[in-house]
Formats: C-alpha cells, structure tokens, sequence
C-alpha cells in the first residue's frame, strides 16, 4: 500500500521543481550548472539541448563556447544528449547495457540476426566500437564511419537501407558503441560528424551499467527526474529491459499513489527517491523562483519525455495534439501546467512564436510568454516580429 497519495497538481509542480526551470533567467553558475546533466539533455530539433539549459537559468552568453565544458554523445534511446565532459567517462559506464539481454532490447532487430550467428550482442557492440574508434581517428562524418564499416563486419552485423539504397551496419549498434568506442558528436553538424574525446580512455562496455556511479544511474536519474513512475514507464523511457529494470530497482524509494491514477496491478504501483518525498508533498505550496514561472519548452525537452502523458496531460485530445507523430511543438509550461502549445516561424528574417491557448491565459501568463519568446528569438539570433495566439 502507498505511503503517501499525492494530488496530480503536486507531481507537475515537483517535476518542474526538479527540472530547475523554475529557476530565474541566467541564474546559473555557469554552462554545467544544470541539474539534468547528470541524466543527460537530449539534443533533437533546432533549439536542442542549449536551449533546454537556456531554461533552467544557463545564460545564453555561457553557451557560445562550450565545448571544453560541454559534450554530445550517443546514449539514451540512442539520441543525441549533453553532458558535462568531465562525465563523460561515468556516463559511458551508466549508459551501457546491464546485460545481454538488455543489450539484446536496445538494439532492437539488430539482436536477431546476430543472435542467428551465434554472436552475443555485448560482443558485438564491442566490436563495433572498436571498428568504429579506428574509422574515427580523425573526425569523420557519420556515413564515412557507416560506410567504413560494411566492408569490416560479418553480414550478421548488416542489413539493406532502402532510403539509402545501400548495405551498412544496424543504427541502434552503430549509435550505442560510439560513446563505448571514446567518441563524441561535434556540436552543430549534419549529418553528425564523430570525434575521438581527448584523453578518455574507451569503456569498451568492459564496465557495464550495473557499475554506474549512483550520481549518473539511469534508473535513479529517470525517478528523480520523472517520479512518481512505474518499472514499466522507468523501463520504457530508457529503452531498457524491463527485467534489468527491476533488478536495478533503487531500495531508497518511496511508493506514492496519484490521484486519478488507479493502482490496480503491481505493475502500476508508482515510486519516487526517499530524498523526493519532502518535495513533492510540498510541491503545491513551493514558491517559484520568478513572480510568474512561465518557460518555452522545445518539443523534445525533458520535461515532455517522461512516459506519464496522462499524468502531465490529462486529455487525450491535447495530448495528440503535443505528441503528434511528426511535427511536434514545444509547450508553454505555468508553473508544472501545460497551458498552451507553441510553434516557431521564420519569415524574411524576421522571428513569430505562434501560440495556441489550452486555457484563457492570465495577463500575467502573456507578458511572460513574451519575455520568453524574446529570448528564444535572441537565442535564434532573429529579431522578434510577434507573438501570435492561434484559435
């Protein structure tokens, strides 16, 4: 039985609590003075993980030059994140597979063939890597690597690219083994371009992810980033084994019950970090760090990815409408509520944030909407034409 029921109001204010976006503009210390580093800040879309740190309270300025404090990697569902790049060598023993198993789930169909061939997974990642650090001794496209590779590996490791019309190497494998292999994404490219990090030493996945530092344990860091949860949202949201999952289960969680949301199975049952529970009891009554705690959230930030969408967005309607399949927008997150949708658009030069209302906003709510849409146009370097509200 849970120790504690919570209202959803308190999970949405925690959780943007623990995001730090309640966090006034430019409050932080410096580039790597963001909490979700630990966890990794995924890089996708135009706004990326800059921006993401841009509104947890990193100035814009600290972001220009980063890269001897700043690194993208290959690591969590496979998609491009930043971490700090003193981590990095943590990170790639937390974000490796528990086992062969997990290994197996993470790399989808790539397990089949290999496992047709007799060859474990963990191997084979690990073979990968090694192709792939030699392939990459100088800093080298992404489909130089890939086409570096066919002609190195048995077909097992193979498979036809229609879109490409050409024979290489399982995605999932080739993005896994590039952090394993000592290699890191060069900001700002496309198609990515690989590099080796200077004086990292390869994990190689000779330290698997049961090894991790608790600081960066996957599963700890998507409880204290996403709690309340199930195993199963945890296990979803990390692409990982279910199985492993519980197995790496944390003994320092809370079991807490969210109003609304039934618990009718074990596998329903939500946790969060023992350290969590103060905040997310007080959560309603926390103030925020600015007078009206509004932030743009790009359409792949954080805040959105945890695997609860009914929790954070209650209506099935609206949340089709924020997790379409293609063409995601960003949120327009009040203090934890998702109070509108926003899309950008860029025209002569000139930069419009479209925003389409959940809710008849406050005043307030639409002079913070413009404040932050004057940063994200300063962040894309555009001059501000508008702020439009869609129908």
């Amino acid at each position: 039985m849970a120790e504690h029921v919570v209202t959803r109001e308190q999970v949405v204010r925690h959780r943007f609590w623990r995001h730090q976006l309640d966090r006034a503009a430019a409050s932080a210390t410096g580039p790597t003075d963001a909490d979700l580093l630990d966890l990794g800040v995924q890089d996708t879309g135009p706004d990326g993980a800059a921006w993401a740190l841009v509104v947890r309270g990193v100035e814009l300025a600290d972001l220009t030059s980063v890269s001897d404090q700043l690194a993208l990697a290959w690591t969590l569902r496979g998609a491009p994140h930043a971490y700090r790049r003193a981590d990095l060598a943590a990170v790639a023993v937390a974000t490796a597979p528990w086992s062969e198993d997990d290994a197996a789930t993470r790399v989808f169909d790539a397990s089949k063939p290999l496992h047709a061939a007799g060859v474990a997974v963990l191997d084979a990642l690990r073979v990968v890597a090694d192709h792939e650090r030699e392939l990459a001794a100088r800093p080298a496209v992404k489909g130089e690597v890939s086409g570096g590779l066919t002609p190195r590996l048995a077909p097992e490791y193979l498979r036809y690219c229609r879109p490409c019309a050409t024979t290489h190497v399982y995605e999932q494998p080739f993005r896994l083994s590039a952090l394993q292999a000592g290699l890191e994404l060069e900001p700002g490219t496309s198609p990515p371009v690989l590099r080796r990090v200077p004086r990292l030493r390869p994990n190689r996945l000779a330290h698997l992810a049961g090894e991790a530092d608790p600081r960066f344990d996957v599963v700890r860091g998507a409880l204290r980033f996403f709690g309340p949860a199930t195993r199963k949202e945890v296990a979803t949201f990390l692409d990982a084994n279910a199985k492993d999952v519980a197995a790496h289960w944390p003994a320092d969680v809370v079991e807490v019950e969210v109003e609304g949301q039934p618990v009718r199975t074990a596998a329903s049952r939500r946790f969060v970090l023992a350290d969590d529970v103060d905040g997310l009891l007080a959560a309603a009554e926390r103030p925020t760090a600015d007078a009206v705690a509004v932030r743009l959230v790009g359409p792949y930030d954080a805040f959105l990815q945890g695997r609860d969408r009914q929790v954070l967005v209650p209506d099935e309607a609206r949340r089709k409408a924020l997790w379409p399949v293609l063409g995601r927008p960003g949120a327009v997150v009040a203090d934890g509520e998702i109070v509108a949708l926003w899309r950008p658009q860029t025209k002569a030069k000139a930069f419009t944030v479209r925003v389409q209302p959940w809710r008849r906003l406050r005043k307030g709510d639409r002079a913070a909407i413009e404040v932050e849409a004057e940063r994200l146009a300063a962040f894309r370097r555009l001059p501000l034409a508008a702020v439009t509200t869609d129908p």
